[in-house]
Order: structure tokens, then C-alpha cells, then sequence
């Protein structure tokens, strides 16, 4: 039965349609569910007034000198007076009537403008329902039209006495009208433009979050922390300038395991993909590559075969545990140096810089592998460059403008957390960070923290 009086009520629409006229007498483009679609996505049906449009409903009453004007959008039943000047109506209830009674239909029907200069005696509106319970001496309206030109409503003024409007009434009110009608194009873009930057930004997010494990592995006597902190406002969730940074901590074969960092330069999409290609690609040769050095010279080869516009630089250790603690070598591509944090506190840096990866021919791109060993409580620490380049946010700190937070910074922030696990070293760290730039940085971070357990070796 339900879809017999839709498909009844479909036929009644296109003989309207086709007559030009609705039953009730009122033109038919008032059901076009084009024009009623674009109606409804003004978002101004039902809503309270605003500046904007009573003053441009003021500014018409004025030039013309007309006791009244409308900013009035009309669905297929009604018209609503967004804004309404030379009539007191408080309650939103009472801004709105049958379109019977109104004589925007005029409007909407033909999409162009509707003048009148005596109501009462023309014949189009002579024996209008509006004209003697309005006081209509005299009407002029305009269409309000969305960007595909429907008409949404009416830019109207009206008099108590019969009047002719003149050329300049009639221009005033016309590029008055174009002013609502660019509010209304203005407000539903910016709509648009914030929801797509928001499904921009989920897309972002989800990009960035395929770069980093969901969680670090487990390894018994060894704890293992990790901080990411995008570039801009850390509680900014629109932010869509995904960056390329990326860690990781996997076993290779027996009990070999394997931590990595990695920086691509720039951002957005691209430095995402080529981090993600990155990670994966250390991941699938670490199993049977000699030694890191070796490991990022394939990583490089990978990048070239990509034939990648952007380059990396990237840290990668490769250790196992002992009975005491760890052994193992790293080696750099380009990356900042790694930080062992002693038990007494004494911080050194580890690692040769290396050269940066996809940049220079095969031939001149060499990397050194550096062995390493870590005692119970000793600590590892990988990072990317964000790390160690954080200036104040700027007009915050006048009388530091200009200082960055660098690498002795950032290994004496390290050496005051001897007495730390690796997630506590990773959450002091972060709120030096942060204390340091205000929550707003030009680059992203990202922080490795690997501790050997004393106690999860004797397990």
C-alpha cells in the first residue's frame, strides 16, 4: 500500500509538473525536489535571526524607503522569514505562514523578480489572500538563488501604500538580494569545505596510523615505549599534513630483534606511502640481511627502484639479549644519533651519521655499522630530528625567540630520568617537549625508548 501512494503521488507531481500549476492552484516549481533539496541545504529553515541578514533586510528598507522587508525562504508549503524589519515577531513560531498567504509563490513560480505597485487594484493581487491582512499598498521582491540557480526564497519589501518603485528601488533591491544569496553560497561552501576537510582529515590519521604498530612488541627483559607527536596543535584533530615519520620493534630470527626510526622528508600523502614502503621493506629484509649498514643499503636500492622524488633518513639496531643485558649494532642513514642513558645517569651518543637514503647514486652512499651493548637499566634511545629542533611557540617565550631545543638539550633532559623506566623516560621527555614549544611545532616526532629489565631478564 506504501508504494502505491508513492508511485500515486509521483503521478500527481508530473501532471502538475506537466500543467505548470499544483493542485492547490499555487505553481508547480514550488515541489520541484530540486529546488526543495537546495532549500534545505541552506540550513535556515526553523532558524533563529541572525546580523547578517536583518541587516541586509534593513539596508533594503531603508534605500527604498518601504515600511517593511523579508529575507523569506519557502519550502513546498510554507514560506519562513529568516529575517523580517518593520514587524515585531520574537517567536520563530510565528515567522512563518501558508504560502497561500504569501506572495513569494510569484517568485519561486516564474525565478524572477515580482513588482507591484498598487496591490489592491492590480489583478494578479487584487483578490490575494495576503493583500488586505498584510496592509500590502505595494510589494517588491526579488529571487534568492543557491549556485545551480534554484530559488530559495525572497528578498521583499513591501509598503502600506500603493507606490511605484523606481529604477534605483528596483536595482537596490536586486543586488541586496545577490548579497543574501552570496551569505547563503558563502556559508554552505565553507560547510562543505569543513567536511571534507574532515574526512580528509580521518583519512590522514588513518595514513598516519598504518606507519606505527598499534602497539611494541613484548619482549621479556626488555621494556619498550614510543611516543608520536604530530607536527602543529597536539589536540588538533583537523590537522591533515600526515607526516612520514615511522618506528618499529620486531624480531628478525632466534633471539634477534630489531628497532628502527625513520624520518621521509616533507609531508602529506606521498611521505606517508614512502614511510609505509619504508617500514615494510626493513621488515621483509631483516630477516636475511648481514648487518644494519647492509640492511639500509637495500632500503636505499628499494627507494631508487621506487624512483621516489623524496628521501629518508633512517636509524636501525639490530640486538639480541643476554644473560647481562644486550648486544647489537646500529647503523645511520642520514638520522641523528642514538642516545644510551647509562644507570648513572651519563648519556652518549651512538652511531655514525651515514648518508641520507635515496638521494645520491649507489656508489657514493655508505653507511657504518657502530656495536653497541646494553647493561640492566641502560636505555636506548632512537628519535626523529622534531626531537631536537622544537623552538618556542612563537610569542610565548620573547626572550627565547629564535632558541632551539637541540641535541645537548635533549641528552640532558635524558640524563635527568636515570632513575626512570622506558615509559616514564618517554613521558618526561614528551613534556619537556612540549613545555618547550607550547603544543606547536613545525615538525613531527617521534620517540623510541628501549630499556633492559633487570628483573624480566632473570625470568
Amino acid at each position: 500500500m506504501k508504494t502505491a501512494g508513492i508511485k500515486g503521488r509521483r503521478e500527481v507531481v508530473a501532471v502538475e509538473y506537466r500543467s505548470g500549476v499544483r493542485a492547490d492552484g499555487l505553481p508547480a516549481a514550488l515541489s520541484d525536489p530540486a529546488r526543495l533539496r537546495a532549500v534545505a541545504a541552506t540550513g535556515l529553515m526553523d532558524t533563529g535571526p541572525e546580523e547578517v541578514f536583518d541587516d541586509l533586510a534593513s539596508l533594503a528598507g531603508r534605500i527604498t524607503g518601504a515600511g517593511r522587508a523579508f529575507v523569506t525562504l519557502v519550502d513546498a508549503e510554507r514560506s519562513f522569514w529568516k529575517a523580517c524589519v518593520g514587524v515585531d515577531l520574537p517567536d520563530l513560531a510565528d515567522r512563518q505562514g501558508p504560502l497561500s498567504e504569501s506572495y513569494c509563490p510569484f517568485v519561486v513560480g516564474s525565478g524572477e523578480p515580482f513588482v507591484v505597485a498598487d496591490a489592491a487594484h492590480d489583478p494578479r493581487t487584487a483578490d490575494h489572500p495576503a493583500t488586505t491582512p498584510m496592509a500590502i499598498g505595494a510589494w517588491a521582491g526579488q529571487p534568492l538563488l543557491d549556485a545551480d540557480g534554484h530559488v530559495l526564497g525572497t528578498l521583499c519589501v513591501i509598503d502600506t501604500e500603493a507606490r511605484a518603485w523606481s529604477d534605483a528601488d528596483l536595482i537596490t533591491l536586486a543586488t541586496l538580494a545577490r548579497s543574501v544569496s552570496a551569505e547563503i553560497h558563502l556559508r554552505q561552501a565553507l560547510a562543505a569545505a569543513r567536511a571534507a576537510h574532515r574526512r580528509s582529515a580521518d583519512l590522514a590519521h588513518t595514513l598516519q596510523a598504518g606507519l606505527l604498530p598499534n602497539a611494541l612488541r613484548t619482549v621479556a627483559g626488555l621494556e619498550a615505549a614510543a611516543s608520536y607527536l604530530p607536527a602543529s596543535r597536539r589536540d588538533d584533530r583537523t590537522d591533515i599534513e600526515v607526516g612520514g615519520d615511522f618506528y618499529d620493534l620486531f624480531p628478525t630470527h632466534a633471539n634477534n630483534w630489531a628497532a628502527v626510526m625513520g624520518d621521509v622528508c616533507g609531508k602529506g600523502v606521498q611521505a606517508a606511502q614512502l614511510g609505509s614502503m619504508a617500514r615494510h621493506t626493513i621488515r621483509a629484509d631483516a630477516t636475511d640481511t648481514r648487518t644494519p649498514a647492509h640492511l639500509l643499503g637495500r632500503l636505499h636500492n628499494a627507494m631508487a627502484a621506487q624512483d621516489a622524488d623524496r628521501f629518508l633518513t633512517c636509524a636501525y639496531a639490530a640486538f639480541h639479549l643476554t644473560e647481562t643485558g644486550a648486544a647489537g649494532t646500529l647503523a645511520l642513514g642520514g638520522h641523528p644519533p642514538a642516545l644510551i642513558r647509562r644507570t648513572d645517569g651519563s648519556v652518549e651518543q651512538l652511531g655514525e651519521p651515514g648518508t641520507v637514503i635515496g638521494v645520491l647514486p649507489a656508489p657514493d652512499v655508505h653507511f657504518t655499522d657502530v656495536p653497541f651493548t646494553l647493561a640492566p637499566g641502560d636505555l636506548l634511545l632512537l628519535y626523529t630530528d622534531g626531537a631536537i629542533e622544537a623552538r618556542p611557540r612563537p610569542g610565548t617565550h620573547p626572550d627565547q625567540a629564535g632558541a632551539i631545543f637541540g641535541e645537548a638539550d635533549l641528552a640532558q633532559s635524558l640524563a635527568g630520568t636515570r632513575h626512570l623506566d622506558a615509559a616514564a623516560t618517554i613521558a618526561h621527555l614528551t613534556a619537556v617537549l612540549e613545555n618547550q614549544h607550547g603544543g606547536w611545532s613545525s615538525d613531527d616526532t617521534a620517540l623510541l625508548a628501549l630499556r633492559i629489565d633487570l628483573d624480566g631478564l632473570a625470568r
